[in-house]
């Protein structure tokens, strides 16, 4: 325990002085290996590319394209036309929107940045023109977003799914109730805070016409998900090769059939996505280091031991690992913290009877809230730049929507139903 509490301890140390979190978490490995452990620090270079020469990480930089490109090729915005149309006219209408223009793109980007980038290029102005405060269009549109990594294709998913030997495709399947589920709380939230604020629907003509209409122009991109999660499931093509379907679908739809994608854009796209994949690989491989560090010196045992010595009862257990994992979503990136934490708490939450499949919604979701939450809420960041709005109006105005998502956590947490239901069901 000596060894884990230097481990974390020069983690945590390394990321308050401002160390980037990939860098962190290698100087943090090196530390133990150095100072601490008789093992030779090459092992932290061997165990990052074994940890990067993964197929199934070969989803991860085409899902990353296929959101770049759908951003920029005009399939956002069909989406965004298409929640319009369906609920647009009701109290607080265009948070409405935020929240199911966020779901539609969720299940086309996997990413939280990217949806929240997508969407809240449209909708955060479009609020505040309409007389939104801009706090509360911050707030929606940044809480919104950790749906990108809850409905499928979900990047984290991928990550977990890797790490523990989990079916990605069954984490992908059970992730759309637990998606839908977010949506439903953030809007029922935005409803009550924009009748209490007298935020008023958008003053247009709904018809059945109009929501076909709609429906029509972004067939295409609903077609996304379904090519997608139908695939798998066919067992036409796995994750990694239903990325690089989707990918190549975005750039058809786009160029071909809306025309809004040139080839200046495509490669804006395509360069966004190798550097934002080149970030993500760095961080996967020194976390890669730094959990086979953990397994080798037998600390996550060593932890499982020790925490089921305070008390066997499942149902603190499961609420002490969920305070962890919020705390740890905080100032810890949830790519290597799912790499990081999954061995340790994977162990201790199924003797529980939790499955690895509900662990992977728990552990995903839990670090998705960490989006939203300072000081490393990346989602908070991003909106902040769109919106001009500062980090801590964004911040009042979205503990109302952290409430409604802790809510559902727990729902996740404790009714198995809500977290594996579809998968039970179709199995």
């Amino acid at each position: 325990m000596v060894e884990a509490a230097l481990l974390f301890g020069s983690l945590i140390v390394f990321i308050f002085l401002g160390v980037p979190i990939g860098i962190a978490i290698g100087l943090a490995t090196l530390f133990n290996l150095t100072f601490i452990s008789d093992l030779n620090p090459i092992i932290i270079t061997q165990n990052a590319f074994a940890g990067i020469d993964s197929f199934p990480l070969l989803a991860i930089p085409f899902f990353i394209l296929a959101g770049t490109v759908m951003q920029t090729g005009g399939i956002a915005r069909r989406l965004l036309n298409l929640g319009s149309a369906l609920i647009g006219t009701v109290t607080g209408g265009l948070a409405m929107i935020t929240v199911i223009t966020s779901m539609f793109f969720a299940a086309l980007s996997g990413s939280a940045l990217a949806t929240v980038s997508a969407v809240g290029s449209f909708m955060i102005p479009d609020m505040k023109e309409k007389g939104y405060d801009e706090s509360f269009a911050a707030a929606i549109t940044a809480a919104a977003g950790t749906i990108g990594v809850i409905i499928p294709p979900s990047i984290p998913f991928v990550i977990y799914g890797v790490v523990t030997g989990t079916s990605v495709g069954d984490l992908f399947l059970a992730g759309i109730f637990p998606g839908i589920l977010i949506g439903i709380g953030l809007m029922i939230t935005s409803y009550v805070i924009s009748k209490k604020r007298g935020y008023v629907g958008q003053e247009i003509n709904v018809s059945f016409n109009k929501v076909m209409k709609a429906l029509f122009d972004a067939k295409w991109a609903i077609m996304v998900p379904l090519i997608i999660l139908g695939g798998i499931y066919a067992g036409i093509f796995t994750p990694t090769e239903a990325a690089v379907v989707a990918s190549v679908y975005s750039i058809l739809i786009s160029a071909f059939v809306y025309h809004e994608l040139t080839l200046n854009s495509l490669y804006k796209a395509f360069l966004e996505a190798f550097m934002v994949n080149g970030i993500i690989v760095f961080i996967v491989g020194l976390s890669t280091s730094f959990a086979s560090y953990l397994s080798m010196q037998q600390i996550p045992i060593k932890m499982s031991e020790a925490l089921l010595t305070l008390t066997s009862n499942k149902f603190i257990i499961l609420a002490l690992t969920n305070a962890i994992l919020l705390l740890v979503g905080c100032f810890v990136d949830n790519i290597p913290a799912t790499i990081i934490l999954s061995p340790i708490f994977l162990p201790i939450v199924t003797k529980f009877g939790i499955t690895p499949i509900q662990f992977g919604i728990i552990i995903t979701y839990n670090l998705a809230i960490g989006f939203i939450t300072p000081p490393y809420g990346q989602n908070l960041f991003v909106a902040s730049a769109i919106g001009g709005v500062s980090i801590g109006k964004i911040f009042r105005g979205i503990i109302p929507f952290l409430f409604s998502m802790i809510i559902i956590l727990m729902l996740l947490t404790f009714v198995p139903w809500f977290s594996v239901g579809i998968l039970r069901l179709l199995q």
